[in-house]
Formats: C-alpha cells, structure tokens, sequence
C-alpha cells in the first residue's frame, strides 16, 4: 500500500511534465479513490498497527513515520490515536527490548544505547527513565544521559 502523496510523487516521474501530466496523475488518484484502492486513512490505521504489534513501536515514532509518508495530520493523530489509546508505553518499551535482545546495560556507554534505541523506537524519555531505574542503573549514567537530545539517533 502507498498514500496519496507517494503514489503522486511516483506518477510525476512516469507523465510527462506540464499540465496534461498533472492532469493524468489527478485522474489516477481519483480513479483509485473511487474504486477504494486508496485510502490514506486506512492506510494509516494499518500502518499504526502494524508497527505496534509486530515491530512494538511508541507512538512518537509511528507519527514521524506516517507524516514522512505525507499522510494529513488530522488523519495521523486520529489513526494514532485510536491505535495507542489504552495500550501501556512501558510495557510495549520493555517488548521492544525483549524482541531487539537488549539486555541490562552494564555501564554508560551500554545506557546511553539503550536510551538512544528507544528514543528512535519512538518511546517517551519519562518510559526510558522508569524502566532504566527499574534496572537499577545508577543514577550518575543517568544524570549523563540528561545531555542527549531528543531525537532519533541510531536504530
């Protein structure tokens, strides 16, 4: 499955420039949305499933995704939201370790990784904090990882 946006972008490198290739891509698009091949919506609710049931993502990162996909923000937040409404994010993080064979950290360095898997798995820095000292890191690696930003790092 493809959004709309992809499907355009892929249409616009096959017709021929100008107006009358605009012209056959709007067509298509309207075509696959008549038919119900295309459904940015549902796309998005299978999209936001798929990636927390199989590849145990945050929400954080599943919205990234789908906005990068240029799915509409509305239909992003609706599909999320539904999707993660009710579902706990330390347990679905401590899966996600479970799965990627992420053990205990035995130093900084090994913390700092964990931190930085689970913030690009799209999990909260509070979830990463609660499970980090569940593990009994100290409070020192902890303080140190107070200078990593936010975003996505290394997978």
């Amino acid at each position: 499955m493809r959004t709309e946006t992809e499907l355009r972008r892929l249409m616009r490198t096959r017709v021929e420039p100008g107006e009358r290739g605009e012209a056959v891509v709007n067509a298509v698009v309207a075509r696959l949305k008549e038919y119900g091949y295309l459904d940015d919506a549902a796309f998005a609710e299978t999209y936001a499933r798929l990636r927390q049931e199989n590849e145990k993502l945050g929400q954080r990162s599943v919205r990234q995704k789908l906005a990068q996909k240029g799915v509409a923000a509305q239909v992003v937040n609706e599909a999320v939201e539904a999707r993660y409404q009710g579902t706990d994010e330390e347990a679905l993080a401590r899966k996600h370790l479970e799965q990627k064979r992420i053990r205990k950290p035995e130093n900084e360095k090994e913390t700092a990784r964990v931190m930085r898997r689970l913030v690009a798995a799209g999990f909260s820095t509070g979830v990463i904090y609660k499970i980090l000292r569940q593990w009994d890191v100290p409070d020192e690696a902890l303080s140190a990882l107070d200078n990593l930003d936010d975003g996505p790092a290394e997978e």
